[in-house]
């Protein structure tokens, strides 16, 4: 019988905690069930750039610069809460491998927007793929006006070639005192030839004389038949509008052909194998550009600072402008809440961003309004020499 009583009171117990636990009376505690954190889908952003091939520290720069922009917002959070996820396409600075890649991001990795590319003949054709399907692009660095002329999705953080020339040529005729001056350009790139056409049509109407005009072959590596007849004609200064690689070997060409006059350039000069490949030829040599390192702007410094503790070396104007131009589209996406991109177009449409390379506004052609700086070759170093307002 005791055996019978104690397991009635022992069922009756059991029967009220059930009881008590399935009414939610009683103080009995349970630990609850831990459920997965919420998250939001990842905001998919495209980055072309010239990985490979004869501009790869374009592209290096690039990537490096949009990376530690979207570190710096996954690490407050991201977007709206969802992390940035960058997808890279190597163009291989070719029109065919960046449309190519364009397609690949948007059909295979479902972008919302587009940072790049580097080359304005790259981003003359990766825009109209990208203006059909109403995605928002931002290129860092092509300058030749035509990009943004492609629609109203396109934009870009650099300023454009018709200034870039005009500045390059104030410098040259104003702070240099020169008259006399040459061009020499590669006639297959919309970058280099649109920038000596304006430097030639801003030198002139400024008073000074073009005594050549002349164009090279793209892939060229002997440039002695141009050179010739320039050094013939007798300029102070040869305005050389290619890229670094190019513009190395010009330079010590011409200088091996007895040429002792100036150098000036682009922005397309700005990459440490620029001194590389001409090594003492491009000494005091100087070129417009959209950023240096040697600026006191306390968000300049702190980019420097966080950009050298990240990838071990100062960033160069390619690596600012990525920086910024991957800023403004998260900052609009930000703003305009939403992946959609009509919202994000409108959103950068009236942008107003403290960016490292200026504060950007965009004008009614998408084109940033802002200053530009003089770099000069010295002692194998980019040094700044001065910043020209618009």
């Amino acid at each position: 019988m005791r055996t019978a009583r104690v397991l009635l009171i022992f069922a009756l117990i059991t029967g009220l905690v059930f009881f008590g636990v399935g009414c939610g009376g009683g103080t009995t505690t349970t630990t609850p069930t831990t459920q997965p954190p919420t998250t939001q889908p990842p905001t998919i952003i495209g980055v072309v750039a010239p990985l490979t091939g004869d501009s790869a520290t374009f592209g290096k720069s690039t990537q490096e610069g949009a990376e530690l922009a979207a570190a710096e917002w996954n690490a407050k959070g991201g977007i709206n809460g969802s992390q940035i996820v960058l997808k890279m396409a190597d163009d291989k600075s070719d029109p065919t491998e960046g449309a190519a890649g364009i397609t690949r991001l948007i059909e295979q990795e479902k972008i919302v927007a587009e940072i790049g590319t580097v080359q304005s003949k790259v981003s003359l054709a990766i825009a109209p793929i990208l203006q059909a399907k109403k995605i928002p692009m931002i290129s860092p660095t092509s300058t030749n006006e035509k990009v943004t002329l492609v629609g109203d999705f396109i934009f870009r953080a650099c300023f454009i070639d018709n200034f870039q020339g005009v500045v390059g040529a104030a410098f040259a005729y104003d702070n240099l005192k020169l008259t006399k001056a040459a061009c020499l350009f590669d006639v297959g790139n919309d970058y280099t030839k649109g920038l000596a056409e304006n430097f030639r049509d801003a030198f002139i109407k400024l008073g000074g004389t073009i005594v050549g005009f002349e164009a090279h072959p793209t892939g060229a590596t002997d440039f002695n038949a141009q050179l010739t007849t320039i050094i013939a004609a007798g300029p102070e200064l040869i305005y050389i509008s290619d890229y670094y690689n190019d513009v190395g070997l010009i330079c010590k060409q011409a200088r091996a052909l007895g040429y002792t006059g100036f150098f000036l350039g682009g922005d397309g000069w700005d990459s440490a194998d620029l001194v590389k490949i001409g090594g003492d030829a491009v000494e005091g040599g100087f070129f417009t550009n959209h950023f240096s390192k040697d600026d006191t702007r306390p968000e300049v410094q702190a980019f420097v600072k966080d950009y050298t503790a990240k990838f071990g070396a100062p960033p160069d104007a390619l690596a600012a402008l990525a920086y910024d131009a991957a800023n403004l589209m998260f900052d609009a996406i930000n703003r305009a809440k939403s992946t959609d991109g009509t919202a994000i177009r409108d959103a950068l449409k009236v942008a107003d961003f403290k960016a490292v390379s200026g504060t950007i506004k965009f004008d009614a052609n998408r084109n940033p309004i802002k200053a530009a700086v003089i770099i000069e070759i010295k002692g194998g170093q980019q040094t700044y020499k001065a910043t020209v307002q618009p």
